[in-house]
């Protein structure tokens, strides 16, 4: 993992909330989770929907933004055993522990779709989960739905036009890994790639205006390395699933592992929207 110093606004967070403080990997993740959440631009006190929670990495940060009158309402449809190193229900079960807890309500193993709800949002959050959908379609459908649950959508994403060297190695992961998914059945975090345009079309064909867009840097966390190595791991699987295709994932893999410097991860991109 590349060497960083967390800054003042992790370092507040941390000693407010008394969590992570031994979690090098997390407070990293934290630091950058706090950085996409200033970019939305929060309100305080605000009530928000935050669709594709995972562990939490995002809710803790927006509930911290919006303050101790603010509230956070989390979806995902991942069962609590879902995740590593811990799980989903372990990680959110330590974040409603902390100080940020009475701010925030998880809702594990839930299909949004058929989730009810009763008072609009101020905000709809889509946080790094754009890449579990499987297709456009079923991404579109969960904003149109939103599009009339909230008065304003913030979307993060890995940004795919990546502007160094070092991170191609990330780049071409997540492309082996998104071929991966459309030749075996697996349940990892890319199951499709979307980039940035895409998502600003779907946002408007969900009747989005689009406010801003920003890239916020993520070149220090160790995604990189991870997607890497689960790439690495599901090679011969993947070729024998996909035979017609092993020229090309050759050439995948050799651009992958040839790099000799550390990887970077790729930036991430913000989209506001309303």
């Amino acid at each position: 993992m590349t060497t960083y110093q967390l800054n003042e606004q992790t370092t507040k967070f941390l000693n407010e909330h008394k969590l992570f403080q031994d979690d090098e990997i997390q407070q990293i993740q934290l630091q950058h989770r706090l950085s996409l959440v200033e970019a939305f631009n929060l309100p305080k006190g605000g009530r928000i929907l935050e669709i594709g929670c995972g562990q939490g990495d995002t809710t803790m940060a927006i509930a911290h933004s919006i303050g101790h009158t603010g509230k956070v309402v989390a979806i995902d449809n991942a069962s609590r055993d879902y995740g590593s190193p811990f799980t989903l229900g372990q990680a959110t079960d330590h974040i409603l522990q902390s100080s940020l807890g009475e701010r925030i309500t998880f809702h594990l193993e839930t299909d949004f779709n058929n989730f009810e709800v009763e008072v609009p949002f101020d905000v709809a959050v889509f946080s790094h989960c754009s890449w579990y959908f499987k297709n456009p379609f079923e991404l579109l459908g969960f904003l149109k739905r939103v599009r009339g649950l909230a008065k304003r959508i913030c979307f993060a994403e890995w940004d795919l036009q990546f502007t160094e060297m070092s991170q191609r190695s990330h780049f071409v992961a997540v492309s082996i890994l998104a071929l991966y998914s459309q030749f075996v059945e697996n349940e990892s975090n890319v199951q499709n790639l979307f980039n940035k345009s895409q998502i600003q079309q779907l946002l408007e064909q969900a009747g989005f205006q689009i406010e801003k867009d920003k890239i916020v840097d993520a070149t220090f966390l160790p995604d990189a390395k991870w997607e890497k190595g689960y790439a690495n791991s599901i090679r011969t699987e993947l070729v024998q699933a996909a035979p017609r295709m092993e020229t090309l994932l050759t050439s995948y893999y050799e651009l992958m592992n040839e790099c000799k410097d550390e990887e970077r991860s790729l930036n991430s991109f913000v989209i506001t929207a309303s």
